[in-house]
């Protein structure tokens, strides 16, 4: 029969068969309620016989334990479900199967329409995909401004990026007529491409899997600009009396509500014929023949490009592509609250949603 090992604490009530020696081995078995709970072999290696669970330390980061040794694990508070672990002298998230899913959205910023009656501008390249995040490592996002508008040059829009994870390419500028050189100059590739000139009247491509290409530029008598490239299709050739539209955008619902982002800029006209519109997504319109004949912005936090320049009786420069944005979704039940940069946080179902419109950082 095993034997039973009486335990005090000081003048505190005897314990009794509490810890025993089972008869014949060296294990250790703690009982509670009279079952065998945990027992420890001769090597020291505990097995518990439970289907229950380990109540480890837990803490906010100031809490932990000083000084620490290597092998100490605890429950971090301030990261909403972190393991991490005392390694080589630091703590070190537990990672392994320890993540969560996030969902994102990267638009970056739109091409600049061109000048005179130049082409519009790309849309900026937009993702949408899933990636696992690693609990308290630090993302750098990257919000990439619009291309701005020149009478001068063929401007892209900035890329956008989730740091070690994705980039998305900035809009290609809309094709223009540098009037201080007087030469054409040929629309840009991009996250969406340029739209063309009729001096050099290709449309410029866009990236796989980011956006489309531009339209091609029109002949006499009015030379009408391509519409610049869209995230969700490509920017509508201009003809000798009709400019192109700027290509469609793409849609998201990671906010909770359908958006279209990356729309492309309308394409210009010279002296006759019509404007062409910006794309859904932000796309800028361009300048009305006879009229105003400055091209329109892209949407600020769109990615949209900007509207193309139409020739009147000066040249002016195009309108600038709108800004980009970023735009993570995660479980609320893993958001950290840990972010830089002042990015919008509002909820929608079970997910927390981080918008960000400026750069910054979000520590999973």
């Amino acid at each position: 029969m095993p034997s039973t090992i009486n335990a005090q604490a000081g003048n505190s009530t005897t314990i009794t068969a509490l810890i025993k020696a089972s008869d014949g081995t060296a294990n250790l078995t703690l009982q509670t309620g009279g079952a065998n709970a945990l027992s420890i072999n001769q090597l020291q290696n505990p097995t518990f016989n439970s289907t229950g669970s380990i109540k480890i330390p837990s803490g906010t980061t100031a809490q932990r334990p000083s000084p620490a040794v290597n092998g100490m694990v605890r429950y971090n508070t301030d990261y909403g479900g972190l393991l991490e672990s005392y390694i080589n002298g630091a703590w070190t998230a537990v990672t392994g199967a320890y993540t969560y899913s996030a969902s994102y959205l990267l638009v970056a910023g739109g091409g600049a329409g061109g000048a005179s009656w130049g082409g519009g501008g790309g849309g900026g390249g937009l993702l949408i995909g899933t990636t696992d995040l690693s609990p308290g490592t630090s993302y750098t996002i990257t919000v990439g401004a619009g291309g701005a508008s020149s009478a001068s040059a063929v401007n892209n829009g900035s890329n956008s990026s989730f740091t070690g994870l994705t980039t998305a390419i900035g809009g290609g500028g809309g094709g223009a007529y540098n009037n201080g050189g007087a030469v054409f100059i040929a629309a840009n590739s991009g996250g969406s491409g340029g739209g063309a000139i009729n001096g050099v009247p290709t449309g410029a491509s866009g990236t796989s899997g980011q956006g489309f290409s531009g339209g091609d530029a029109g002949t006499a008598p009015n030379y009408c600009g391509g519409g610049g490239g869209g995230a969700g299709g490509a920017g509508v050739t201009g003809t000798n009396t009709v400019a192109g539209n700027g290509g469609v955008g793409n849609a998201s619902s990671i906010t909770g509500s359908s958006v279209t982002y990356a729309g492309g800029g309308g394409g210009g006209t010279y002296q006759g014929g019509t404007a062409g519109s910006g794309g859904s997504g932000g796309g800028g319109n361009a300048g009305a023949a006879g009229g105003s004949n400055v091209g329109s912005n892209g949407t600020a936090n769109t990615g949209g490009g900007g509207g193309a320049a139409s020739f009147q009786t000066t040249y002016v420069a195009g309108g600038s592509g709108g800004s980009g944005v970023v735009i993570i979704s995660v479980p609320t039940t893993s958001y950290s609250n840990t972010t830089t940069g002042s990015p919008t946080v509002t909820t929608s179902g079970s997910n927390t949603i981080i918008k960000y419109t400026s750069s910054g950082t979000y520590t999973a």
